[in-house]
């Protein structure tokens, strides 16, 4: 796909995340995660994560971001994270249960992801990126427990 046709798909993509109805904003959430390395895609996904009308929404953008499975994805949960208030921070942590409870090689991958991202340069990244680890080591508690 072309740059002008990424462009383009993410330009529809977020005037969908701006939608009244909160199905269209988490279709737009999972769609736009897919072009989450793009720089316009940034602002708003973590709009979608923090969704002020539906926590709905919140989960299925939190999801589709981690099921990209890199950095990327990691890094935008993790910026949304560091400012999320507690409903939107445990629907974040739901989203990170569902996704990485299933795999711990996954798991493992995620944490070492998201150990480089608490060295990021950007403070709001960093914070974020030390709470997703804490999740995600939860995970790993959780399942001993078991």
């Amino acid at each position: 796909m072309s740059n002008e046709a990424r462009n383009a798909a993410v330009a529809a993509l977020t005037g969908l995340a701006g939608c009244a109805d909160y199905h269209d904003r988490a279709d737009a959430g999972r769609c736009l995660a897919r072009f989450a390395e793009m720089p316009t895609a940034h602002g708003p996904l973590l709009d979608l994560v923090l969704d002020a009308g539906d926590t709905f929404v919140t989960r299925a953008t939190t999801e589709a971001l981690l099921r990209r499975g890199d950095t990327v994805g990691l890094a935008v949960v993790a910026s949304a994270l560091a400012v999320a208030d507690p409903n939107h921070a445990d629907w974040v942590g739901t989203a990170v249960f569902d996704v990485f409870m299933v795999s711990s090689d996954e798991r493992d991958a995620a944490v070492r992801e998201c150990e480089a991202l608490t060295r990021s340069p950007d403070e709001r990244r960093r914070l974020g990126a030390g709470r997703l680890m804490a999740l995600l080591t939860e995970i790993d508690k959780s399942a001993l427990r078991e």
